[in-house]
């Protein structure tokens, strides 16, 4: 009988230890999976299926409840996020103010149908159910930077910035 050896990248090392260190380092007193599922997200941008792993064994359950908490939350995503995330705020106040236009013109000129990631510089498109900024809306948030007052006319200048520094 021969055992594999399992040999693992310097990346694949680095991202093991970040995640074990997201879990492990949690500020809160009460530690669920889905505060493991959140703070591996904050910490790398996305659910490494590793992770599903690791925080299975943290929590003493099985992969398959740590993957049915996973895949019930929208916003947790399983792919590494592009370079630069914009989000376009869809809370009541900027939907009322015009946030569909601002939303088909990102739409629009990343090349995409609906939210996901665009071939067209490294951008990631999110829907934010509210991003409570209403005084300023509407707004969209780019790399967790919000601009409000925001109008469709204003999206192609702010896109091409990004566009060109990726």
């Amino acid at each position: 009988m021969h055992l594999g050896v399992i040999v693992l990248t310097d990346g694949e090392v680095n991202l093991h230890q970040q995640l074990i260190s997201a879990i492990e380092h949690q500020k809160r007193s009460t530690v669920t999976v889905l505060s493991c599922l959140l703070s591996v997200q904050d910490s790398v941008g996305y659910i490494p299926s590793e992770a599903i792993d690791i925080i299975a064994n943290k929590m003493d359950t099985t992969i398959n409840d740590v993957w049915g908490v996973a895949s019930f939350y929208t916003n947790f995503r399983f792919t590494p996020p592009k370079s630069s995330t914009i989000e376009i705020c869809w809370g009541p106040t900027c939907h009322l103010l015009g946030a569909t236009k601002i939303l088909e013109t990102t739409q629009n000129e990343l090349d995409l149908e609906t939210e996901g990631d665009s071939e067209k510089g490294n951008i990631t498109l999110k829907y934010n159910t509210c991003l409570g900024a209403c005084a300023q809306a509407p707004v969209i948030n780019i790399n967790h930077n919000i601009i409000g007052s925001m109008t469709p006319e204003k999206i192609p200048q702010i896109l091409s910035k990004f566009l060109e520094d990726n």
